[in-house]
């Protein structure tokens, strides 16, 4: 009868009681649903106005002002910009226009990247039916799925997308992939039989899901859950609420420039004090003076050097199929300490495969990739020389399957359930063409799957009317249908059950997925095939055990990982069973224990905390399972890489400080959501990723150590000029000169640097070290200093030598060049020896650099036109031959620094 009522007080409960529809019968649900009939049109027009339509919420974003806005909240930016003024008030207007250029550089790179991950919520939006197939009032129609609401009867077919939450009241062979939310590697048998009340996700199998697809199979349900309240609507709304981390690059620097600029600050005061004591200079002049000075000191070209160095990472990445969407996550991948690693189609390759077979008792390891025709059926060591038995074995694993293998562009795809998919290749390895020897042997009737008895049986005969009935599936119910079993020899004797249940338990027990084969000879005559002719007498053939294998690739990943201190951990929906085997075959480091979703939804914070560091592998999680272990490792000061594919990983990546999806077979939502796509889908390329992410961070430090003494050392000697009452050794616009070329030429060759040879040996940094650590203060004093002993000894040499400040002051200029092109060679290795002929020889890039500054300052000295501009005079050969000495000595003495500091650390 038909529904009329447009506001039910059943629909509250579609709205707000999430779990429980599964736990109820049809008729309960209807009930509450109000809707034990086809829904009115007044019926569903009240019901759109109360509870809304079947759609998600649009995403919101930001204008475009905002994002600049957001751009722009960056202390070392606002330091930049107080520089630039101040610059611009002293009239040095290339130094303002240089500082300007580099802030406009750095808030157009990140607000072309801002905002990239609010684009997963309309990813996930697009994975909703744009029609659904309903019965109402007036019968069936075909109508758009966002008008859907609680109550509607909906009917699934092949190929449909579900249009909402639906309890299913009729399933015939309905088969439904849900990876996308609960990372099964295979289509889900569904049934109308009510569940367990406390059954996960994965374990609903009278539910289907909005957003997922039917494989194979016809259903018909009731929709008890639409719009925001479906699944899918629950992990858009867990994907809006997650926060995305600020890297902990962004950390250190915003850290770095507000330490710095404080510290600039705190000294300029106190050379102002000081200066007034000592220096005797106006008022006015001491106070330009001392504003000039801190300027010089802001490292202005760090910003442009940390663009330069993450864009090139980003560049090298690409090489390796892998796109970085958000440009400083390429250095956190440098800090990763844990990587959450989902397994269906990340750790594994989401192909099924037969693994294992037995037959007559004996067992047959099956090896091989997917879906590749290629690999050994072994017996032990040996490589099995094929039996009659194996041979029926084969057949009826061929013949009795719905699955067709395709190639495409050099792949073999399977169209239909990839479990028997897999049976077709197992077939072919063990010597049957589906193809050629199935043709032989045509289907004349088949009993369709049906998750009510469990198996499915195919009538065939020869073309000399040989007639055979093949079944397959769930092992229990097929031994039940058996009364002998098939011997090597093709003969058949009685069934020894108890043994085939060890068997059947022992496969299990390795996470695989047990298939049982029988066989019945038919009369030639007999064209129609009944449940009822294969309820007993069957003739055993075997097992086999089905397994979503590991890709090889991603076992060398791991141990990559595991030897440069990275700890993997497996999240996924599957079962706990077959996680734990395949994180033994990954290699994973702890596959004693397995938590389940349910135990963990059962743990405070400190107790997930506790769990989320010992145990490597959870299975049967859920969007928030995942989301709340990604939070917990982070709470324990981890630096955490979440990679995934499904639209249930969303959250997580996004919240994760680096979210990796996959590019191939990974969903829209995912690839959204993350910050890096990996365009191979292959777990090898994160090792790739962590190396060239720990290469950057170095070359980073390496600019830093060296940036910062050139500083230093200008501002220094100028200050002790200063408040010594002495002449200046370098001018101020001379100043700009060296910061020209050793910020923009010299640092900037450091962005080029190959990693270091042990990179990967490691263990991670801290998620909270700072970029100026003990060592890397430490060699900035210390090459500081030799800086300014350098420019004081050039300049009180050229004095005494030849009584001129212009040629004193312009042999102080090439010195301190000729100390920061050898300090270069230096800070290339900061803990291994510079001076090697790898050393000396370099990379094309520092080779061009120096070659381009020893040009540069030959103008700089020798061209008129700088002598006016610059206030240089000529220097003579020896006061060249004096500038390229003090360069050598800087190498040579942190060459002797290194090596003491090597064998100290040795003796601790």
């Amino acid at each position: 009868m038909p529904s009329s009522e447009s506001s039910p007080s059943g629909c509250e409960k579609a709205s707000a009681g999430r779990g429980a529809w599964h736990a109820m019968e049809v008729s309960e649900a209807r009930a509450d649903l109000s809707a034990t009939g086809p829904l009115t049109a007044q019926a569903v027009s009240g019901r759109l106005e109360k509870y809304g339509h079947n759609r998600l919420p649009e995403a919101k974003r930001r204008g475009p002002l905002a994002r600049l806005g957001n751009q722009l909240k960056n202390f070392l930016i606002y330091v930049l910009i107080t520089a630039a003024v101040i610059t611009a008030l002293l009239g040095h207007w290339v130094d303002t226009t240089v500082i300007l250029a580099v802030v406009i550089i750095q808030t157009l790179v990140g607000f072309i990247q801002e905002g990239k991950a609010e684009q997963a919520l309309s990813a996930i939006r697009h994975m909703l039916a744009p029609r659904a197939v309903v019965v109402r009032e007036k019968g069936q129609q075909k109508i758009d799925a966002a008008e859907l609401v609680p109550g509607d009867t909906v009917i699934l077919e092949p190929g449909d997308r579900v249009p909402a939450d639906i309890r299913l009241e009729r399933c015939h062979n309905l088969k439904i992939e849900e990876a996308v939310l609960t990372g099964e590697s295979e289509p889900v048998d569904k049934t109308t039989r009510v569940q367990s009340a406390e059954a996960v996700l994965g374990d609903q199998l009278n539910m289907a899901f909005s957003g997922t697809m039917v494989a194979t199979g016809t259903g018909r349900g009731v929709v008890v859950r639409t719009g925001v309240e479906t699944e899918i609507g629950r992990i858009s709304g867990l994907l809006q609420d997650t926060a995305t981390l600020k890297t902990p690059l962004l950390e250190q620097i915003d850290r770095f420039a507000r330490y710095l600029s404080l510290i600039i600050i705190v000294a300029g005061l106190v050379i102002f004090g000081g200066g007034l004591a000592l220096s005797g200079l106006p008022l006015r002049e001491l106070f330009m003076a001392v504003v000039g000075l801190t300027v010089a000191a802001i490292p202005e070209g760090l910003p442009a050097i940390l663009t330069i160095t993450l864009a090139i990472g980003v560049r090298r990445m690409a090489t390796r199929h892998a796109v970085v969407r958000r440009m400083p996550v390429i250095e956190t991948l440098g800090a990763v300490s844990v990587i959450c690693s989902d397994k269906t189609g990340t750790l594994t390759r989401n192909e099924m495969m037969v693994t294992a077979a037995i037959v007559a008792g004996k067992r047959l390891d099956v090896e091989g990739q997917g879906y590749e025709p290629d690999g050994d059926i072994r017996e032990g060591k040996y490589v099995t020389p094929g039996s009659p038995l194996l041979d029926e074995l084969a057949r009826a694993a061929a013949l009795c399957n719905d699955a067709h293998l395709e190639h495409h562009e050099g792949t073999i795809r399977v169209a239909g359930d990839p479990m028997e998919g897999a049976l077709k290749v197992f077939a072919r390895k063990a010597g049957f063409d589906p193809e050629t020897d199935g043709r032989q042997w045509p289907r004349t009737d088949e009993v369709p799957f049906d998750a009510e008895y469990r198996f499915m049986a195919t009538l065939n005969h020869d073309h000399h009317r040989h007639g055979v009935i093949y079944v397959k599936g769930a092992p229990e119910r097929v031994l039940d249908m058996c009364t002998s079993m098939v011997a090597d020899s093709g003969d058949t004797s009685s069934l020894d059950r108890e043994a085939w249940t060890i068997a059947i338990s022992e496969l299990a027990s390795e996470g695989l997925r047990v298939l049982a084969l029988a066989r019945r000879p038919a009369e030639a005559s007999q064209n129609i095939l009944a449940v009822e002719d294969v309820e007993d007498g069957l003739e055993l053939l075997g097992l086999v055990g089905l397994l979503d294998p590991p890709r090889q690739e991603a076992i060398q990943a791991i141990l990559d990982c595991h030897q440069a201190g990275i700890r993997v951990k497996m999240i996924t929906g599957d079962h706990a069973m077959t996680a734990s085997a395949i994180g033994q075959r990954l290699g994973l480091k702890n596959t004693v224990r397995v938590i389940t979703g349910t135990e963990l939804g059962q743990l405070d914070e400190d107790e997930l905390k506790q769990v989320a560091g010992e145990v490597d592998i959870f299975a049967r999680t859920s969007p928030e399972h995942k989301l709340r272990l990604v939070e917990a490792l982070q709470g324990l000061h981890g630096v955490v890489a979440m990679t995934g594919d499904g639209v249930n990983d969303a959250p997580a990546l996004k919240r994760a400080d680096v979210g990796i999806a996959m590019g191939v077979k990974g969903s829209e939502a995912a690839r959204e959501a993350a910050s890096v796509v990996l365009l191979d889908d292959n777990f090898a390329s994160i090792a790739a990723a962590v190396r060239e992410g720990r290469t950057v961070y170095n070359n980073l430090k390496k600019a830093i150590a060296f940036m910062l003494p050139i500083n230093g050392g200008e501002s220094i000697s100028l200050v002790t000029a200063l408040l010594l009452g002495l002449s200046l050794p370098i001018s101020a616009l001379q100043i700009l000169w060296v910061n020209l070329v050793g910020s923009v030429i010299l640092a900037m060759t450091l962005a080029f640097e190959p990693a270091e040879p042990g990179v990967m040996k490691q263990p991670p940094r801290p998620r909270n070290e700072s970029l100026l650590a003990g060592f890397v203060v430490w060699r900035v004093a210390f090459v500081s200093l030799l800086f300014l002993i350098g420019i004081f000894a050039a300049w009180y040499w050229a004095m005494s030598r030849f009584g001129d400040e212009a040629v004193a002051r312009t042999l102080a200029v090439n010195t301190l060049v000729a100390m920061e092109v050898f300090y270069l060679f230096a800070v290339r290795y900061l803990d291994t020896a510079s001076i090697t002929l790898r050393g000396v020889l370099g990379t094309p890039i520092v080779l061009l650099a120096v070659g381009a500054v020893i040009l540069l300052q030959l103008l700089f000295t020798y061209l008129p036109l700088f002598h006016q501009t610059f206030g240089t005079a000529p220097l003579t050969p020896g006061a060249l031959a004096f500038a390229a000495s003090a360069g050598v000595v800087v190498l040579v003495v942190l060459e002797l620094e290194t090596w003491l500091r090597r064998r100290w650390r040795r003796k601790i």
